[in-house]
């Protein structure tokens, strides 16, 4: 497979590459399998959401905010 970078992509792509020591493609394939990972655990959590979703739990709009104001010191 080959990509085709705009060259001031390619040209961060070969600056991150430098300074981490690795060569560019191995750069774009660790970062291609970090997208698709997340992609894989994001679905899924959104699955989980919403199957909790079909057996009706639910959070109130009041329950969110008040834990939003606790994680954020409001």
């Amino acid at each position: 497979m080959e990509i085709s970078f705009a060259p001031e992509l390619e040209a961060k792509l070969n600056q991150i590459a430098s300074q981490s020591g690795k060569a560019p493609d191995e750069v774009v394939r660790e970062f291609v399998a970090s997208c698709l990972e997340h992609d894989e655990w994001f679905r899924q959590e959104v699955g989980k959401g919403l199957a909790s979703l079909d057996r009706g739990k639910t959070v109130s709009h009041e329950d969110v905010r008040r834990q939003m104001d606790r994680i954020l010191g409001s």
